[in-house]
């Protein structure tokens, strides 16, 4: 897991990808962050992403960077205490301009059944679950 979250922060930018009805929906998201023991993201409550995913809790989630690419299958599970909120915007500050534990908007999301893998065209690819 820690390898998975340490490729997304060096990444920068990852994908999402939810589904809405029919229709995939993929956007950039940036926060990756280990609370106890589990992988988190984090997002709004108003977005449409967050009501895609309290529909359907499947997701996937793709990165790339040196020629490595990363994809990630898991179900996204909300965490509502102020505990996770709180450690995930003390690890990415600068988003404390939107968001705050206590604003009832802030969600936070752990990784669940993930099954990540590594892939390039150098080396075979590799498979982590947790």
């Amino acid at each position: 897991m820690q390898k998975v979250c340490d490729f997304l922060k060096n990444a920068g930018v990852y994908y999402l990808g939810t589904v809405e009805g029919d229709q995939p929906r993929v956007r950039p998201f940036g926060t990756a962050h280990i609370f106890e023991g589990k992988l988190y993201i984090q997002t709004g409550k108003s977005k449409a992403v967050s009501q895609q995913i309290k529909a359907n809790p499947k997701a996937e989630i793709c990165a790339f960077k040196d020629g490595v690419w990363l994809r990630v299958q898991c179900e996204l599970v909300e965490d509502d205490s102020l505990a996770a909120k709180k450690s995930m915007l003390d690890a990415y500050p600068e988003l404390r301009g939107m968001y705050d534990e206590n604003d009832g908007n802030t969600q936070v999301l752990y990784l669940k059944d993930a099954v990540a893998t590594f892939s390039s065209f150098t080396a075979p690819p590799e498979t982590v679950k947790f």
